[in-house]
């Protein structure tokens, strides 16, 4: 659905803003785009909408090269693409109604069009008595969700969200983010959502791409990129690495508290294995809608063997870490 190639974006004053980017974002994806302020992470976006060139490289978006676009191309092709912002981007003298309606009318759509549309989309964000109050009556919250409802007018198949949460409390960030999620769900709209927030990341997406200075510095699933660790994922969370014993056999291993019936696996090892180990690391985490245990071990070399077919047993993702730090995948 979106697949970046060898994609480079120069500035005017031959600043390099994003070099050699590479990726594919499938149907239905929740795709997070993260790093620090600067990384490159919202041009990336503009990118895929058209509202930033590039230079060099690929960017096709539902099988169009989005720079080879003309002017009447482009125009039909954003209908596609959907978009909400930081700060909501509502015009203040209108109704939240009319907020909503405003693309449907730009393209001239019918009245009875307009307003069954935007009864459904009212309903959809929860917010069916606001159809007639000012966005300057409504929380922060209610205004990303006016925000999201007025980019779903034209039946996007693609959303883009540029730190569509960082301006909102904790508490609305999470039920933004939940309302994305079901929005997806429901629909099966692909989700492409830049932020510096990696609870965010967490929260909601299957799939993310760290930025450092313009260039990916990792990707893949948010579940491999939490139980690898890469690098990139350390600087960005300040995270700095574990030292390890020099001697045994170190396993970072990470389950599904969920699937495993809420039991927990450590206690399990032990019992089961009748073995001793020492415990490095540990630490639970929210992953969309399910909670992730990461442990990391060291044990005996004559150990490792039967802790390893154990966790392969019962379907636990696991690596093994040299006492350098590096890590020797399964």
């Amino acid at each position: 659905m979106i697949t970046a190639t060898g994609l480079k974006k120069v500035y005017e004053n031959k600043n390099v803003v994003l070099e050699d980017i590479n990726f594919k974002i499938e149907k239905g994806d929740v795709y997070g785009l993260v790093g620090r302020s600067g990384a490159g992470k919202s041009t990336l976006l503009r990118c895929i909408n058209g509202l930033t060139d590039y230079q060099d490289g690929s960017m096709k978006v539902n099988g169009y090269e989005v720079k080879d676009l003309n002017t009447k191309q482009i125009k039909e092709f954003r209908k596609n693409v959907g978009m909400i912002f930081q700060h909501f981007s509502l015009l203040e003298r209108k109704s939240i109604y009319d907020n909503i309606a405003l693309p449907m009318r730009c393209w001239k759509y019918s009245k009875k069009e307009i307003d069954s549309k935007v009864n459904e989309l009212l309903e959809l964000v929860e917010l069916k008595d606001k159809a007639g109050a000012r966005p300057r009556n409504l929380s922060g919250g209610q205004k990303q969700r006016v925000a999201i409802a007025r980019a779903l007018t034209m039946n996007p198949n693609i959303l883009l969200c540029d730190e569509a949460t960082s301006a909102l409390d904790p508490s609305t960030t999470n039920s933004i983010l939940d309302l994305l999620s079901d929005i997806n769900k429901k629909i099966g709209i692909t989700i492409v959502l830049v932020t510096h927030e990696m609870s965010v990341i967490q929260r909601i997406c299957n799939k993310i791409s760290i930025l450092e200075n313009g260039k990916i510095a990792s990707q893949g699933t948010v579940k491999d990129i939490f139980l690898n660790q890469p690098p990139a994922l350390k600087r960005l969370i300040g995270v700095e690495n574990s030292i390890l014993p020099e001697k045994g056999r170190n396993i970072r291993f990470m389950y599904s508290v969920a699937k495993l019936e809420g039991s927990e696996l450590i206690v399990r090892i032990v019992n089961e294995l009748n073995i001793k180990f020492s415990i490095m690391e540990s630490s639970t985490q929210s992953y969309r809608n399910d909670k992730l245990s990461t442990f990391v071990i060291n044990i005996d070399d004559s150990d490792f063997n039967l802790v390893t077919n154990y966790l392969d047993k019962n379907k636990v993702e696991w690596i093994e870490i040299k006492n350098d730090g590096n890590e020797v995948r399964n």
